[in-house]
């Protein structure tokens, strides 16, 4: 294994070994609590820029599984067609591995890929660094070569843009009969597979659509915001195209009104186009353990979460609400129209991998359509 380091912006370094691709890379770098899924949250396209520490000390343990895709093009055990991340950190390395679903080992498949990976670093004082500090840009360098590599760039760059689809992807619901099946138009901001998966099992038909991809004068049933990376306040052109879709439906009879839902990315920009601001977190909330509470009422559920902003809720408008809070920081974490079917979470329902608390959320947009 080659020497590696991990230079922080404000010049902290960390020195530990490579077992992934060697090539010296730079990103945000951000933390993950979780316990596993490192598969999930490697391909979950959120990490579009961003150098993963993981603190749960030992990983790789039960390798990777193959990456195949089902006949719809959705990834089987996957949550994309690629590793998003720029680089894995992690503390302890297990180059052995085990388990009935395993097909190769962690390093062969960052390898594969070409995805940097250090080990031997210490991630609980990498995180107290993160933390005290919030997350801050960083280069991963190996040793007896050349710092050339340009300086990170995730500020201010649209990274939505660069995960979502290009084009119009239709989905048909895991029904016997879908051309009888409700229609649903997803925005595409960087949707994890599982997202897609939750809605064709409760027997939709998804059409996934790019970002920006004005569907306001098309025919279907309801409308989904998925999740993605970076910046919400880059979308500009999904937030006006959901703004002047939420105003064509607010003048309907409240019968026809179509309902929507938001995850994440969603979340924000279900927001913003709903008159409220967003902000950006100190560190995040990257992990399957983020209490939240529904407002209103004494229910909290344990949730998995993956991103780096926030909704202001006292910005919200008059006609809309918070849906669920977060129990650690106070942090929005999700909103609901007063008056029309419309609602987020910040969190992720699907929860691949994670708890599946609040998976019921699908089926109450589905059961508005």
């Amino acid at each position: 294994m080659k020497d590696v380091t991990l230079v922080l912006q404000d010049g902290t370094e960390f020195h530990g070994k490579s077992f992934g691709y060697e090539n010296p890379v730079a990103g945000e770098v951000v933390f993950n609590t979780a316990m596993m899924g490192y598969p999930e949250s490697l391909t979950d396209p959120s990490y579009a820029g961003q150098i993963m520490v993981l603190t749960f000390p030992l990983v790789g343990n039960y390798g990777v599984p193959a990456f195949s895709f089902e006949k719809n093009g959705i990834a089987t055990f996957m949550e994309s067609d690629k590793i998003y991340a720029k680089a894995l950190i992690v503390s302890d390395y297990s180059e052995s591995y085990s388990h009935w679903n395993a097909k190769e080992s962690l390093s062969d498949w960052l390898k594969r890929e070409e995805i940097p990976g250090i080990t031997g670093i210490d991630t609980r004082e990498l995180t107290k660094v993160l933390r005290e500090n919030g997350v801050m840009m960083g280069k991963i360098l190996f040793d007896n070569q050349p710092d050339n590599i340009p300086e990170a760039e995730y500020n201010g760059v649209n990274f939505v843009d660069k995960v979502s689809c290009k084009e119009i992807i239709h989905y048909a619901a895991n029904v016997a009969t879908p051309n009888e099946a409700k229609t649903v138009v997803l925005v595409d901001c960087g949707v994890k597979a599982n997202i897609i998966r939750c809605l064709i099992n409760r027997g939709v038909n998804v059409v996934r659509v790019p970002w920006n991809y004005d569907f306001t004068n098309m025919e279907f049933d309801g409308l989904f915001l998925a999740n993605g990376p970076g910046d919400p306040d880059m979308c500009v052109e999904a937030v006006d195209n959901i703004r002047m879709f939420i105003e064509r439906e607010s003048k309907k009879a409240d019968c026809g009104v179509r309902p929507i839902m938001g995850i994440c990315m969603g979340n924000q920009l279900l927001a913003k186009a709903a008159g409220a601001t967003v902000y950006k977190l100190k560190y995040g909330h990257r992990s399957h353990n983020q209490p939240v509470r529904m407002v209103g009422t004494e229910t909290c559920f344990v949730t998995s979460q993956n991103h780096g902003y926030a909704v202001d809720a006292k910005t919200l408008g008059s006609d809309w609400e918070p849906l669920f809070v977060n129990m650690n920081d106070g942090s929005n974490e999700g909103i609901k129209h007063k008056k029309f079917p419309w609602f987020s979470a910040q969190f992720h329902p699907e929860a691949c991998s994670g708890p599946v608390d609040t998976e019921f959320m699908f089926d109450r947009f589905v059961e508005l359509l």
